[in-house]
């Protein structure tokens, strides 16, 4: 698990969010019903006023075409019919004893129409949906004792089909879900952000400054959120000066004391036992003004990465109780301050030589690998040891944090980590920690761009 969280991942951390795809499926299943709703009730609504509107023009076209052939000449009769065709889609025919008809198709508006049409030209009148195999609405009408067919084109008097009211409908709910994922994200983004910000306090990096934009609330929220990063920030900041000039002022009396306990006549197991607490005392004083010391990036210069660990190593390979196996990729350029660094891999070795040795055996068995992989330098440091419950991971980069097993006996302030992290992130590495796979130790790994 990373310790660090990762800008990008955090502009997309809303997509992840529960809250988020129950609005988007709430609004979804309003809007989806509400649409439904709308097409039924209009449908029904709509019904009777258009099927009487289309008999009206039934009838209007059917009385007009009928005058025009009754007064017409016998001989313009064929021009009139061809005009007729032509401009306004109407054909007429004879009806003969042999035609073959086939009924309407009932679209729900069928039944309103015959009735209104036969209601005023006569109960005799005829409908049908082709004659002959040829496709329309065809109307059957009486001029003296002769009986013609007036047939028009089936769009005058159908509805929307079934495939334009569907197309309508889809289109307008890819538009309302459009809306909803426009409404969700505004409602559930901030929310996000602020997890994700808050994530990033729990784990002990610095988060980004929430944006002070937006509706009231969330400015206030978003406000409030980065007034108290601000007072924690300043908190921690007067927390190292005080520890600073704490330490300072303890090393004076503190060397003091040692020297006196050197040359005051004490028996020799006495002497050794107040030269060790003042050891140990003098070693937590120099944990506290490593935490406290301010790190000047214009003191980084190019160095060396390969040539730092292998020193490092070579000086940790001396203790009896550490044996360190090196995999160490020559001339590592990286920049930083040269001796920053050295303390990171000095505390790190010191970290795995305490807490990396297996029970019942004297000494700890520690890995140390550097690589390139693109443009950063990796730095590696395993240990063989019992490892970190996966729980307590995150808590260990936490100054004053030491865990409560092994570290709970160890000589320390619970600084070392804390101090690796802090610098770390001045030389703008990431750091993360984790098990070995299937157990056995923990990993320490730190990236770098490389120079």
């Amino acid at each position: 698990m990373s310790l660090t969280l990762p800008r990008a991942a955090s502009r997309f951390a809303w997509l992840r969010s529960g809250l988020l795809w129950r609005t988007f499926f709430l609004l979804a299943f309003l809007i989806t019903a509400s649409m439904a709703t709308w097409v039924a009730s209009f449908r029904m609504v709509e019904r009777t006023p258009r099927a009487n509107q289309i008999a009206a023009q039934v009838v209007s076209i059917v009385t007009l075409t009928r005058a025009a052939l009754t007064h017409s000449a016998p001989d313009l009769r064929r021009e009139l019919l061809f005009d007729l065709a032509s401009n306004e889609g109407i054909r007429i025919y004879a009806r003969e004893a042999t035609d073959v008809i086939r009924p309407p198709a009932d679209n729900g508006l069928m039944t309103v129409i015959e009735h209104d049409v036969r209601a005023r030209l006569g109960a005799s009148t005829v409908f049908a949906g082709s004659v002959n195999n040829l496709p329309g609405f065809w109307v059957s009408f009486r001029i003296d004792e002769d009986e013609y067919w007036l047939a028009l084109e089936r769009e005058r008097v159908d509805r929307a089909s079934g495939g334009q009211w569907l197309g309508w409908v889809a289109v307008t709910m890819l538009l309302s879900l459009l809306g909803a994922v426009f409404i969700s994200r505004l409602i559930n983004e901030p929310l996000a952000r602020l997890t994700a910000a808050t994530r990033s306090m729990a784990k002990g990096q610095p988060p980004e400054p929430l944006p002070e934009a937006g509706p009231t609330e969330i400015r206030q929220a978003n406000l409030s959120f980065n007034q108290m990063v601000d007072d924690l920030q300043r908190v921690e900041s007067d927390r190292a000066v005080i520890l600073a000039g704490i330490s300072h002022d303890l090393r004076t009396p503190i060397s003091r004391m040692m020297l006196e306990v050197e040359m005051a006549k004490l028996p020799d197991d006495a002497r050794r036992g107040m030269q060790s607490d003042l050891a140990q005392m003098d070693a937590i004083i120099a944990q506290f003004l490593d935490y406290a010391r301010p790190i000047d990036s214009a003191t980084f210069s190019t160095l060396d990465l390969s040539a730092l660990l292998a020193e490092s190593v070579q000086a940790a390979q001396r203790s009896p109780d550490l044996k360190v196996t090196a995999r160490i990729q020559p001339r590592v350029q990286v920049r930083g301050n040269p001796t920053d660094l050295r303390r990171v891999i000095n505390n790190l070795l010191e970290n795995a030589r305490r807490y990396g040795h297996k029970p019942g055996i004297k000494f700890s068995e520690v890995d140390v690998n550097c690589r390139i992989e693109g443009q950063e330098a990796v730095v590696e440091i395993r240990d063989r040891g019992p490892g970190v419950p996966e729980a307590e991971i995150d808590h260990l980069l936490r100054p004053f944090t030491r865990m409560n097993s092994a570290r709970s006996q160890a000589n320390g302030a619970g600084l070392g980590l804390a101090i690796v992290d802090r610098v770390l992130q001045n030389h703008g590495a990431t750091l993360r920690l984790h098990n070995r796979e299937g157990g056995g130790g923990l990993v320490v790994q730190f990236r770098m761009r490389v120079a």
